[in-house]
């Protein structure tokens, strides 16, 4: 009986893994939003939500989770970015240090500043995840798109992260 369940749950978990690999989601196109939320931490989501600014796909962006001595006049030299741009339309958001902080931060800042429909712009292994939390924290009130930038990463990456949104998900069904 215990060996049937421990084959049911690792068959599951398998067939979990694969179809979370598979359907890694994209850069999102066609949609505009009152903002765009990029969390730090992987190559090419400052680039893309800055394009979508520029592209006029949002009003405002947040970045989460930016260290203290970072400033904008950093992030135009960094990404090559219009500094009047990153004055009018970007804010640093300093108060998160992993995933669910980002997503406590973004719902205040969304919160601030009347926003109800948000681009999450993200890793594609890292948006099932942080597009979880984002929901949980801003609730249904606000609609949260995800837009997956390509990434290559590691095995281990990609189990570790499958691992964290299944567990994260069972906590917040248990309402934590």
């Amino acid at each position: 009986m215990i060996r049937r369940a421990l084959g049911f749950l690792v068959i599951a978990w398998s067939l979990g893994f694969v179809l979370f690999t598979l359907l890694l989601p994209s850069p999102l196109e066609g949609s505009t939003t009152d903002a765009v939320v990029v969390p730090t931490g992987g190559p090419g989501r400052i680039d893309r939500g800055l394009d979508l600014l520029r592209r006029h796909q949002a009003k405002r962006m947040l970045v989460t989770g930016v260290a203290p001595g970072v400033r904008e006049a950093d992030l135009a030299r960094e990404y090559k970015a219009d500094p009047r741009l990153l004055a009018c339309c970007v804010d640093l958001g300093r108060d998160a240090v992993d995933t669910r902080s980002n997503a406590g931060e973004t719902a205040t800042w969304l919160t601030a500043q009347g926003f109800h429909t948000v681009r999450l712009v993200t890793s594609d292994w890292h948006l099932a995840r942080a597009g979880m939390e984002l929901r949980a924290a801003v609730g249904p009130d606000v609609v949260v798109l995800g837009d997956g930038v390509p990434g290559e990463p590691r095995l281990l990456t990609l189990v570790s992260e499958y691992n964290k949104l299944l567990l994260r998900r069972v906590l917040l069904w248990m309402g934590r």
